[in-house]
């Protein structure tokens, strides 16, 4: 194993330190625990955003930090949920009095230990609701979950339930967007490489030279099956049909569309996977109203990619071009 490390238990509290280091004008460090919160935390009046999940998706979660996004995020160690009190110490120092929206994505440990931490705020007295993202279509079940897994199409419920919030909305209001992104949106990814766990120190699983996983989780879970490699259309074209069968759309629905990377995998490919898959949605007459591609949901070094679709309205359209400015994430 190589990696740019010191020592594998102290892996996440190193990578917080220089994030906080390189972004201090957005976010700071809470003393206790592996939290990010916004520097001008807590923010009275309004409703605080707070997600979180294991470690080694940079730049989810603590790059989504910001204005128009989420108040506090919550690592825990590498693809490990965080624990109920550290996700309970983000809801006190983010509480600005209108209460608290937990945004998780659908792991066993993630929902187990925000449902535990939403409990203690509610003692306390504070205001917590709580939506489970599960866009990807690869697979009912898996390894790490019951139903589907919530992967790169969180990022859509952080920007645009973020701007709800930061229009002033009621907890109720952005819990309701949230779930409205939550409904309209679906993702599958594919792997080429495995990645290895800092603690792990070997693969966390294995391919042939020649050989790809389609539906593979951000974890390495397994997916649908395995098979050789083909061209990056061929590819595209088998992830798209599969969101497409599960999400019908109409012709002309407008949709936004996000080619994310899995670390490992140079944007000159992200943008050939683009290419057909805007090709696809094309032929269809479905209208791409925003297309993002890069690295927004990853996977230590994996090399592969994931294909996420939004259907939209004019409330969603609206929420996803309000402002945002964090440390990874940035519409002006």
């Amino acid at each position: 194993m190589k990696k740019l490390i010191n020592n594998p238990e102290y892996v996440v509290e190193d990578m917080i330190k220089g994030m906080v280091a390189a972004h201090p004008e957005y976010i700071k460090k809470l003393d206790q625990g592996n939290i990010i919160v916004r520097k001008d935390s807590p923010i009275e009046g309004k409703v605080a955003l707070v997600s979180g999940g294991g470690s080694g998706h940079e730049p989810a979660h603590g790059g989504y930090v910001g204005l128009g996004m989420l108040n506090a995020a919550v690592a825990g160690a590498v693809f490990t949920s965080p624990t109920p009190d550290q996700v309970y110490e983000a809801i006190k120092a983010v509480d600005g009095g209108k209460g608290i929206l937990l945004i998780v994505k659908n792991y066993s440990g993630d929902v187990m230990n925000f449902d535990m931490a939403k409990e203690m705020a509610e003692m306390d007295g504070i205001k917590v609701e709580s939506v489970v993202v599960n866009d990807d279509v690869a697979v009912e079940n898996s390894t790490y979950t019951a139903g589907r897994r919530g992967i790169a199409g969180t990022v859509f419920v952080h920007k645009i339930a973020g701007a709800k919030a930061e229009e002033g909305a009621m907890l109720s209001e952005v819990k309701r967007v949230a779930e409205k992104v939550i409904t309209n949106v679906r993702s599958m990814g594919m792997a080429l490489t495995p990645c290895t766990v800092p603690a792990a120190g070997k693969p966390n699983f294995t391919l042939d030279e020649d050989e790809i996983e389609i539906g593979m989780g951000i974890h390495g879970e397994p997916g649908t099956h395995r098979e050789k490699i083909r061209t990056a259309d061929e590819i595209a074209q088998q992830l798209v049909n599969k969101i497409l069968d599960d999400m019908p759309l109409d012709k002309n629905n407008e949709v936004a569309v996000m080619i994310n990377g899995l670390a490992g995998t140079p944007l000159m490919e992200l943008y050939i996977i683009n290419k057909k898959v805007s090709e696809i949605l094309k032929e269809r007459e479905i209208k791409v109203y925003k297309t993002f591609v890069g690295e927004y949901m990853t996977s230590l070094e994996m090399s592969g990619c994931s294909v996420t679709i939004l259907k939209l309205d004019s409330e969603t359209k609206k929420l996803l071009d309000a402002q945002a400015d964090t440390p990874g994430f940035k519409i002006y």
